[in-house]
């Protein structure tokens, strides 16, 4: 691959960083409230948030990427590819990480729940200094690969003209016939990514397990 096509594959990195982090941002801060409202007991509004989860999860990333832009991206708002796909990936971040956060918080023991309402903890320093730290450490690992796959799938952002690695990737295999060789490339530039967040969740998911069992 010629040095010129490689440096034109690079500039679409900071895109596709870009789109991953901003929409498992707003996956995060989508997923707390959700997961607040499930556990405040059952209800209608628990209901329809059980009934995002399970619809959301249940439909190709793609066509909820569609819906976004070629709805709203052609509506009044007017959105710009990016700003639609960013949209999208947090809406459905939001729906996979309150499951995820909702499994980590079951997975810590009632026992330790129990002790704390006992010791008279508020709400707030129930989650900070006894439930959070657990349930942060039952989370990470899926956490980190929910992350990993989101990388992988803002590929399909190419779709609606985000010019991300694999917008210009099939550019750059349509210039140079080569298609086997810049994907290639392309699939070792995820690699180079994925791994270095693989290893440091687990780094970290043992440095959690020590603090917690001291």
């Amino acid at each position: 691959m010629k040095e010129d096509d490689l440096h034109y594959l690079i500039a679409g990195l900071p895109y596709t960083l870009s789109l991953t982090a901003t929409g498992f941002a707003l996956g995060c801060l989508l997923a707390f409230p959700i997961v607040a409202a499930m556990r405040s007991g059952p209800g209608l509004f628990s209901r329809i948030l059980q009934g995002y989860i399970l619809i959301v999860r249940g439909t190709p990333a793609l066509v909820w990427l569609f819906i976004v832009f070629f709805s709203l991206g052609n509506g009044p708002f007017e959105l710009e590819p990016f700003t639609a796909a960013a949209i999208t990936f947090g809406a459905i971040s939001g729906a996979y990480l309150a499951e995820i956060y909702r499994g980590a918080l079951s997975g810590v023991p009632s026992g330790q729940w129990d002790a704390a309402e006992a010791l008279g903890l508020d709400r707030y320093s129930l989650y900070k200094d006894v439930v959070g730290p657990q349930a942060l450490r039952i989370a990470l690992p899926s956490a980190a690969s929910y992350f990993i796959g989101l990388l992988k799938d803002t590929a399909i952002a190419s779709t609606i003209g985000v010019v991300e690695l694999t917008f210009r990737a099939y550019h750059v295999s349509q210039m140079t016939f080569n298609g086997l060789r810049v994907y290639a490339v392309v699939a070792l530039i995820y690699i180079c990514i994925s791994l270095p967040i693989a290893f440091y969740s687990r780094f970290a998911d043992a440095k959690l397990r020590r603090r917690i069992s001291h």
